[in-house]
């Protein structure tokens, strides 16, 4: 049998061991050695090295696949604000009525869940005035000229957030474009 002072002092041993020569915190947390900046260039040499050099990677809309078509130059400014629009309106939509967002990357699939079932008046209201909003944009899609399309490629670019399509058809970028511009037009968006 051991004794109590030799487990004490066994089990201070175990563990991984404790960092020396860096500055800590009064509760004795490691400060945090990386700058602001530091952590930035790792981030743009990334999208450096994954999107080439055909875009201002340093620009937040670097970002994501509908920032990148903008840096493009294959959507306007108006038509990138609309897009953003959209899929915030779609993601509140998600969040109030409790469905998870469809997008994989958006999220830790293992924290994946919905409301754990108390809803009240007012979140019961937030929600349908989500469900309104993302009704009213759907339908703004699906009435241009062929609506289903153009609606698929709108959520596919803004919501999905699908890499290959930055890279897509010319019929779908105008498609794309046909969206966007319905949604900017339709001034509920914006």
């Amino acid at each position: 049998m051991t004794s109590v002072a030799e487990r004490r002092r066994n089990r201070a041993k175990t563990g991984r061991p404790r960092k020396e020569g860096v500055d800590r915190f009064e509760c004795g947390k490691i400060k945090p050695a990386e700058t602001q900046k530091e952590t930035m260039s790792v981030a743009i040499e990334a999208r450096k090295r994954h999107h080439g050099a055909t875009i201002d990677v340093g620009s937040p809309f670097a970002g994501y696949v509908l920032g990148r078509i903008y840096l493009d130059g294959n959507i306007t400014e108006d038509q990138r604000k609309a897009g953003d629009e959209y899929a915030e309106i779609i993601a509140r939509y998600h969040k109030m009525v409790g469905i998870p967002f469809p997008s994989a990357r958006a999220q830790s699939l293992f924290t994946i869940k919905g409301y754990d079932g108390d809803v009240t008046e007012a979140m019961a209201d937030k929600a349908r005035r989500a469900t309104n909003r993302m009704m009213e944009v759907t339908k703004v899609l699906l009435d241009c000229n062929e609506g289903p399309v153009v609606r698929s490629v709108v959520h596919n670019v803004c919501v999905m957030d699908f890499e290959n399509l930055r890279d897509m058809q010319p019929q779908a970028i105008v498609w794309l474009r046909r969206g966007l511009q319905a949604l900017w037009a339709s001034k509920g968006v914006a």
